[in-house]
C-alpha cells in the first residue's frame, strides 16, 4: 500500500514536470490549432476520472475498519492509505483544473504554455 501512495503522489509531480514519455503526433500534424482543442478535451476527461477516483477512495476511507478494510494476516488498517491516495488524486485533479484554466486563458497564444523543452 505504501508503494501505491508513493507512486500516486509522484504522478502529479511527474505530470507537471514533463516526466512522462509522450509522442506529439497531433502537434506535429495539426500544430497548435489542433492541440488547443485536444488539450481541453483530454484535461476535462482526466479531471472527471480523477474526481471519480477521489470520491471512491474517500468513501472507502470513511468506511474503514467497520468494512473490514485491513490485511488478513497482520490486520494493518488500510484507512490511512486510502486517505493519502485521496489527497494525491485530489491534488492531481486540482493541478489539471489549473492547467485547464491557464490553457483557456492562453487559448490564442502561438505557443502551448505547458510545452516542455
Amino acid at each position: 500500500m505504501s508503494l501505491a501512495v508513493i507512486v500516486m503522489g509522484a504522478l502529479a509531480y511527474g505530470g507537471r514536470q514533463g516526466g512522462f514519455v509522450h509522442v506529439d503526433i497531433l502537434a506535429a500534424v495539426g500544430g497548435r490549432r489542433v492541440t488547443r482543442f485536444t488539450d481541453i478535451a483530454v484535461r476535462l476527461i482526466g479531471i472527471v476520472i480523477l474526481a471519480l477516483a477521489t470520491y471512491a477512495l474517500r468513501e472507502e476511507a470513511r468506511c474503514g475498519f467497520e468494512c473490514g478494510e485491513f490485511t488478513d494476516n497482520l490486520e494493518i488498517v488500510h484507512t490511512p492509505f486510502y486517505w493519502m491516495l485521496t489527497i494525491a488524486m485530489a491534488t492531481y485533479a486540482l493541478m489539471l483544473v489549473c492547467e485547464l484554466a491557464i490553457g483557456l486563458m492562453e487559448f490564442d497564444a502561438e505557443r502551448d504554455p505547458f510545452e516542455h523543452e
